[in-house]
């Protein structure tokens, strides 16, 4: 008997259109280094890995390591990772962090969640990590391949409402603000497969503060993908009207709350 409500369906028809650019490597290839510095500034790698409580025993599976947002922090703590994500430019930068650091229990592999991942020697691993990368139009069959090459836990980390994004800066360049379905998806669409999972959400307060005007821009480029440039003019003449200062700073007049839903569930 079909569900009343079907979770993968309102999914598909909310995700698609959104990620559609996003699961090219070549975008997140141009984004790498921006995303790296954003992403390994956020107190977000700290309250997942509280959330977390890595185990010094475990294997851990990273989809969508990037830049080893948390497959870096998180090396030191369990016995191996296997990070796959399919920008070669986010795994270039992974590789050169591991030689940085001294971190030799890191294996980087390229591939995508539609590859064939026996193809690729992913394996199972006592814990999987899908966090803040999925990118899939099929939510059902994602969390079944990711849940498969699971052991002990399976984590997977959803937008809260816009998650990192500011609406205004992106409505203020003229684009829709339109990120796709939320956790709450994530999380009926598991009951629905009778996983009865955990949620906890994770909350970051952004007030960066920037030298002039420019470097408030240049910061917030990641938000508007291959901004025109009648759109960063837009955004400009918004900062331009908003920006205030600070202690020889600028600084928007708000806090921008990011929040992010870390849903995790044991294998037995």
């Amino acid at each position: 008997m079909k569900p009343m409500v079907d979770w993968n369906e309102i999914w598909q028809k909310t995700q698609i259109e959104k990620h559609g650019v996003m699961r090219d490597p070549a975008f997140w290839d141009k984004r790498a280094p921006e995303f790296t510095r954003y992403a390994t500034a956020s107190d977000y790698i700290g309250q997942f890995l509280q959330i977390m409580k890595p185990e010094p025993d475990w294997s851990v599976l990273d989809i969508g390591c990037a830049a080893g947002t948390l497959a870096v922090p998180l090396a030191p703590a369990v016995k191996s990772i296997t990070g796959l994500d399919p920008s070669p430019v986010m795994l270039s930068l992974l590789e050169q962090r591991c030689r940085k650091k001294d971190i030799g229990n890191i294996r980087a592999v390229r591939g995508r969640w539609q590859d064939d991942w026996d193809e690729l020697g992913i394996g199972v691993h006592d814990v999987a990590i899908a966090s803040r990368s999925l990118m899939v139009d099929d939510l059902r069959q994602a969390l079944l391949k990711l849940q498969s090459r699971a052991r002990k836990r399976v984590y997977v980390t959803a937008l809260v409402e816009d998650g990192p994004y500011d609406r205004r800066i992106v409505e203020a360049a003229g684009r829709k603000c339109s990120l796709g379905a939320d956790y709450i998806v994530v999380y009926n669409l598991l009951r629905q497969m009778g996983i009865y999972a955990n949620i906890n959400i994770t909350v970051t307060s952004n007030d960066d503060s920037y030298g002039s005007l420019e470097e408030a821009l240049d910061s917030m480029r990641w938000m508007i993908y291959e901004m025109t440039p009648e759109e960063e003019e837009n955004v400009r003449n918004y900062l331009r009207g908003c920006l205030v200062m600070d202690e020889g700073r600028w600084k928007l007049p708000y806090s921008r709350i990011e929040r992010w839903a870390v849903i995790w569930w044991n294998r037995n």
